[in-house]
């Protein structure tokens, strides 16, 4: 059963702490990678460069969009398609657990599994451009 009285909150809860991860995984890229070395990374996947820039961009303003709660459960599909493509590219050839070196895949899926859950659920308590006339 959900509890109706405090769900929009949990669900706040959830959207914002996910926007946060996003934001510091922007600075991660932006400011300890540098854009260079992350655009560099994606040719040595033998992706184009333009992913890597739609990366940082996507990380970013999603970000800013699960904080803010605007259009919240469409905002969550690409990211956790996102996620989803780091475990097919990037984390998966490095086993389950994080602490792998290169780390593992683990977090990702929970990340992307989280991503869904917001979907699915509504855009929660404060948000500022309802994806859905839901009550708050």
């Amino acid at each position: 059963m959900i509890r109706s009285s405090t769900a929009p909150y949990g669900i706040a809860l959830l959207r914002v702490s996910l926007g946060i991860l996003f934001l510091a995984h922007v600075g991660l890229k932006v400011f300890v990678f540098t854009v260079p070395g992350f655009v560099g990374y994606f040719a040595s996947l033998h992706l184009p460069a333009v992913l890597a820039y739609a990366t940082i961009a996507l990380e970013l303003f999603g970000g800013i969009a699960l904080i803010l709660g605007i259009y919240a459960p469409w905002v969550a599909i690409p990211l956790a398609l996102e996620m989803l493509g780091t475990i097919v590219l990037v984390h998966g050839a490095n086993g389950w657990l994080f602490t792998n070196k290169g780390g593992g895949w683990e977090y990702p899926a929970f990340w992307a599994v989280a991503l869904v859950v917001l979907s699915l659920s509504g855009d929660g308590a404060f948000a500022l451009r309802r994806a859905s006339a839901q009550a708050a």
